[in-house]
């Protein structure tokens, strides 16, 4: 206070100003803080992730697309949920896929145009896709077992590209009564929406078995017994004059460079499919269709289903 000087109170005017306001409210609760917008952001996240209805079970190959999903479904390929997206317009082809899912007891979700997007990876889905399930692949001593007991031929590819040549000779192997088919995990085709289309319902029914390194399954059916024998263009017997006396492992080599050094190497013999000399070779699906063929017009393996 100055010296000399008198100065008026407030009068509790600035005491009555304050009641009724109560504490500072924190920080995370004034709108205008910056700790108030993370905490909204956070809860708005939150709630999405509690109420999306794909975030978490969308795991899978996708089809995508009308008219893949139409041939998709026609073939019998396992689906585990069809997505349509919202507001979508209904040609006859969705409205196909709808009654097909209802008829046939697949799931279907709905899901606006950017959940649809983010799920199949910005894919041109047409408002429409499948997620298929993850493929079972049989575990190779059941393959290798089920062949020694029964003498039956076991079907290798060695490095097959194509999805469609690998469902083409699993179908040929299917035909043929093979015990099984044998990929390995790397630089392969999978069982893919491809693959299981091409083979025509097959893959339902042929144990498929993925391993590690192929050369070394191979190893152990030749020290299982199995004669292995490799399929080449330049092989030094014609398949049609191969004799082999108890069970088989024919390998099929790539599309682009065939058998593979090292498969080469543990093959017991090359065969080859005659063909005229103006053709350079034949697709691998085919070649291995004609080689089981012969094998099975041979007599060579018990190819009955009786056990």
């Amino acid at each position: 206070m100055s010296k000399g000087r008198n100065t008026a109170g407030s009068g509790g005017r600035i005491r009555k100003g304050l009641e009724g306001r109560g504490p500072t409210p924190k920080a995370e609760d004034r709108e205008y803080h910056a700790k108030y917008k993370a905490k909204q952001a956070a809860a708005k996240r939150q709630s999405t992730r509690q109420t999306s209805p794909t975030r978490s079970k969308a795991t899978g190959e996708w089809v995508v697309g009308r008219n893949a999903v139409l041939e998709a479904l026609g073939a019998d390929i396992p689906v585990t949920t069809a997505y349509i997206a919202e507001d979508m317009e209904r040609d006859d082809r969705l409205k196909e896929i709808i009654k097909h899912c209802g008829e046939h007891g697949i799931a279907m979700l709905q899901a606006n145009r950017r959940e649809l997007d983010r799920l199949t990876a910005g894919a041109v889905h047409q408002g429409v896709a499948l997620l298929l399930p993850n493929f079972e692949y049989a575990e190779f001593d059941d393959v290798l077992e089920q062949a020694r007991l029964h003498n039956l031929v076991v079907v290798a590819c060695d490095h097959v590209t194509d999805p469609h040549n690998l469902g083409a000779i699993i179908r040929s192997a299917a035909a043929f009564n093979s015990a099984g088919v044998v990929i390995p995990d790397r630089r392969s085709a999978r069982m893919t929406a491809a693959a299981w289309k091409a083979s025509a319902g097959a893959a339902a029914r042929l144990p498929v078995s993925q391993v590690v390194n192929l050369n070394r399954a191979l190893a152990a059916l030749k020290d299982a017994g199995f004669t292995v024998i490799g399929l080449a263009g330049e092989g030094s017997t014609p398949v049609d004059e191969i004799a082999v006396d108890g069970p088989m492992v024919l390998v099929v080599g790539s599309e682009g460079e065939g058998l593979s050094r090292l498969a080469r190497q543990t093959c017991d013999v090359l065969v080859r499919v005659p063909i005229a000399e103006s053709v350079e070779s034949l697709n691998a699906s085919v070649a291995t269709a004609i080689a089981l063929y012969e094998f099975s017009r041979e007599g060579e393996v018990d190819w009955s289903n009786d056990e």
